[in-house]
């Protein structure tokens, strides 16, 4: 059974910014994941690589802080992950796709 000072920090911890930030930022998770159904043309590099190294720079934030904030991890991981991805599935599209396109038509002839 948890001490009434940690009831009391728990609750604290509740209302303040050290929990309501990151639980917001599962927005912009939830949102990047409802992106992976846009086609590759409309995906943004300057948009996806500011959330990789937002999820990458916060991850690593949360683990030093004391306390340490769990909630700030997952979500950068999860940030990291889909940025990280949609970035692989844009550059997959831009840069690989043709390479495999010629290969395919040298094949054909």
């Amino acid at each position: 059974s948890p001490s009434p000072t940690e009831v009391a920090h728990l609750q604290t911890l509740r209302t303040s910014l050290h929990f309501w930030a990151p639980t917001f930022k599962w927005g912009i998770s939830i949102a990047n994941v409802a992106d992976f159904a846009k086609p590759h043309e409309k995906i943004s590099y300057p948009q996806q690589v500011v959330i990789a190294c937002t999820g990458i720079i916060w991850s690593r934030y949360s683990m030093v802080i004391t306390p340490r904030n769990w909630n700030l991890f997952s979500v950068s991981v999860a940030m990291s992950g889909t940025g990280l991805y949609q970035l692989s599935r844009k550059m997959r599209k831009d840069y690989f796709s043709g390479a495999e396109k010629e290969a395919a038509a040298a094949s054909l002839e």
